[in-house]
């Protein structure tokens, strides 16, 4: 049934051509569903501990999705008439930016102080007074003291000012509203360049950090993928040296992309920074299928006088199994992704899923049809010719069996100790380049005024009025100050320091009354006195809720690594266990969600490790009928991730939510080697050919594709590992450096284990395929 079933497209060809064309057509029509999404949330699902906590924050207080404008003079000062004007222009401009809920800065910060018996609270840079000199040092006097606004709106030493705007976003896919708010912000800074060109602006906030991973996800799509064609195209070109080859596995590749993203778009899918990879992935998977194909196709017509469609068929019979145990495998690899905490992870491993066993099917069905349809011209060559140096290899490794595997047991041990030097460390901020303008931002404000790691910290005291309680009062004083002690503390926003102005204001600007209030009443009072003053849009529903039960401090901080910033969250956490047990206290931020979820993914991906081994094991101990050959495959399927990883501790030494899926997306690819080996040795050694010949006749046969196909792989690895967005660079470099560990230790390590585990004699059986090339 099965070499009926591989007969139906080498005898029907034109029908199996226009019948699977079709069909990609008609799948391919779901890609109009498509869409990008690139807000952070979407590598969180609503299980997550740390999306729960920053939801139930959001929903307490303000939204706190922001977009910072920076203003950096190039003078070194803000405080002239000209910049202080702008600052106001801006202030009062930003209103207008769609989805703006609130608008901070210098020029509208509600400054309090005592006029006689009254409290007057104003915009510090109100327009009713003019900017002259002794107002314009006035305004430097308070914006640089005031701890509202130092290292927040205004930096320091004051040559660089910020105008913050909030967002009221509706929920859902925020992408869309996003894009409009960045369209809107780049017209009004290019006119602000236009006026100002002695000023740079830079945007940042968790805006431009949405913005900047769906502008890094459509960059991939634009760029990677034709880049990746132009590669795929060359590297056949040379290794292949054949125009019908390349043109048959172009056409599969493409018909394989359109046809997964076809059935993304008809299940209601999205493309993001991580799916935006599914093309490149597979794509050259797709080429790997195609090589081994062809590369039997064109050996049996050099080495044999045989019709075309002989070659073909005769290519299908000797690949078919290998190429489908290679692609179930290889599909259980991506699967194993689903045990990640991130959707666009899980989403990312079941479109790569789907698109290799699409790739399996077209290169059963349409791949040899287009064979068979094309011309071919082969010239006839000797077997002797094109095996010199897989002989070569062959011989060595035979010879030298014995020092191999040792060699390779000291290496792995040493490779595993250098593993543990590995950290997991996840910085959203730097998953993108320094030529991303979102990080040229963050880096510039990092330098000048603070970092753009923010953390929340909700204190509930679960009673009605509660922040007007001294006890509260007085923890959350001496909870700011510990703050600010903090090594990576740039600011602190807290409510008690609007307490100490409020009540140095009520006792006339008396500096010694700038001290926490010690009645409930006062401070109620005092808080409602300063609330009924503020204007619209800026009232204290950003840090107190409703019945003034809850009360939140925002931390800004060093843009640390994910290991520090836990770190500094746990100690949050004792610094209230040990000083206020009686508040619920949550803390979180998108930079605490990114965190802490690198660090959960590789321990899911880790435990689900074990259970794709066994699976993958126990199909190829299936596929290939010897428990034997099974359990020697685990050495070559296991040792290039630890090589690797290995590996990347000399290289970079950081593990990042991308490289959390790299064991799950590489054990397949890996598998793939090991497979076709294993099915070339064990096809030898059921003729009765010992070890050693078994061991020549799959090098011989196999040893040019897998070498071309790891090329073609690694290729398209590197092509993922130039994309400017870290998660996709490093996912691709470690990707392509266990791709080439797991050639070498296929050459290597696999042939010398034959050698020592598997001595047996077979008696020749009689075979329905002759023995060959094979791919």
């Amino acid at each position: 049934m099965k070499v009926n079933f591989l007969k139906w497209p080498i005898e029907h060809p034109k029908w199996v051509l226009v019948s699977v064309l079709l069909a990609v057509i008609l799948t391919t029509l779901g890609m109009k569903n498509l869409y990008f999404r690139g807000d952070y949330a979407i590598f969180f699902d609503g299980t997550n501990p740390q999306l729960q906590a920053f939801d139930e924050i959001e929903a307490t207080f303000n939204k706190t999705d922001n977009l910072s404008l920076v203003i950096a003079p190039q003078s070194g000062d803000i405080f002239t008439y000209r910049h202080l004007s702008l600052i106001q222009k801006m202030t009062t401009d930003a209103w207008q930016i769609p989805f703006s809920s609130r608008v901070d800065s210098i020029a509208n910060y509600q400054h309090t102080s005592a006029v006689e018996d009254d409290m007057l609270v104003e915009d510090l840079l109100l327009a009713e007074h003019p900017l002259h000199p002794e107002r314009i040092a006035a305004v430097k006097e308070i914006a640089v003291n005031e701890p509202r606004l130092r290292n927040s709106l205004i930096s320091a030493n004051g040559d660089v000012a910020v105008v913050n705007i909030t967002m009221q976003l509706p929920a859902g896919d925020k992408t869309e509203n996003i894009a409009v708010i960045s369209a809107y912000v780049d017209t009004a800074l290019a006119e602000y360049r236009a006026h100002y060109p002695e000023v740079d602006f830079h945007t940042a906030g968790v805006i431009a950090l949405n913005s900047s991973f769906s502008q890094a996800a459509q960059k991939d799509s634009s760029t990677l993928v034709p880049l990746m064609f132009l590669v795929i195209l060359a590297v056949l070109s040379v290794l292949i040296r054949s125009v019908v080859g390349v043109l048959a596995t172009l056409l599969v590749i493409i018909s394989t992309i359109t046809a997964t993203l076809g059935f993304a778009g008809w299940g209601g899918m999205f493309l993001s920074v991580a799916t935006a990879n599914v093309p490149t992935l597979v794509m050259t998977l797709a080429v790997a299928d195609c090589v081994h194909v062809i590369a039997t196709f064109r050996q049996t017509l050099q080495q044999q006088e045989v019709t075309k469609l002989d070659a073909v068929l005769h290519s299908m019979k000797l690949n078919y199994k290998a190429l489908f145990i290679t692609s179930v495998t290889t599909s259980l690899g991506f699967l194993m992704m689903n045990a990640s905490d991130s959707p666009v992870l899980r989403d990312m491993g079941n479109l790569a899923a789907l698109g290799v066993m699409i790739a399996f099917v077209l290169s059963i069905t349409l791949l040899p049809a287009l064979l068979v349809l094309l011309p071919a011209k082969v010239k006839q060559v000797s077997q002797q010719k094109s095996s010199i140096v897989m002989d070569g290899l062959a011989n060595f490794v035979i010879h030298r069996y014995k020092l191999i595997l040792p060699s390779f047991a000291v290496i792995a041990l040493g490779a595993g100790l250098l593993i543990g030097q590995n950290k997991i460390n996840d910085d959203s901020i730097r998953y993108f380049d320094t030529s991303n303008a979102f990080r040229q931002a963050a880096d510039f404000m990092e330098q000048t005024i603070s970092g753009m790691t923010t953390i929340s910290i909700a204190i509930k005291t679960n009673e009605s009025q509660g922040v007007s309680n001294p006890v509260l009062i007085n923890v959350l004083g001496d909870f700011t100050q510990w703050l600010r002690q903090q090594p990576e503390t740039d600011h602190v926003a807290s409510l008690s320091d609007t307490y100490r102005r409020l009540n140095m204001n009520m006792h006339g600007d008396d500096p010694a009354y700038y001290r926490l209030p010690q009645s409930p009443e006062l401070a109620a009072q005092y808080l409602l006195l300063y609330e009924m003053s503020l204007p619209y849009g800026l009232d204290l529903n950003n840090e107190v809720n409703i019945d003034k039960s809850s009360v939140k401090v925002q931390l800004t901080i060093d843009n640390l690594g994910s290991q520090e910033l836990v770190e500094l969250e746990q100690r949050i956490y004792d610094w209230f266990s040990q000083h206020a047990p009686q508040y619920d206290v949550i803390a979180s931020s998108p930079s605490l969600m990114f965190a802490h979820i690198g660090e959960v993914n590789m321990d899911s991906m880790l435990k689900s490790l074990p259970v794709s081994l066994v699976l993958i094991s126990a199909l190829l101990i299936f596929a290939l009928r010897s428990v034997r050959l099974g359990m020697i495959s685990l050495l070559p399927n296991l040792i290039p991730a630890i090589l690797g990883f290995g590996c990347w501790a000399l290289i970079s030494g950081e593990i990042n939510l991308g490289l959390s899926v790299v064991i799950s997306l590489t054990l397949g690819i890996v598998v793939d080697d090991t497979v076709h080996f294993l099915s070339k040795y064990q096809y030898a050694r059921r003729k009765g050919n010992n070890t050693e010949e078994a061991i020549r006749y799959a090098f011989n046969t196999v040893g040019r594709a897998l070498a071309v196909t790891t090329l073609v792989l690694v290729a398209g690895f590197m092509v993922l590992a130039s994309s400017s967005f870290r998660l996709n660079a490093d996912m691709g470099q470690l990707s392509a450096i266990i791709i080439i560990f797991a050639l070498v230790v296929d050459f290597l390590l696999l042939p010398a284990a034959l050698l020592w585990l598997d001595r047996r004699e077979f008696s020749p059986q009689v075979q329905s395929v002759p023995a060959t090339a094979a791919s």
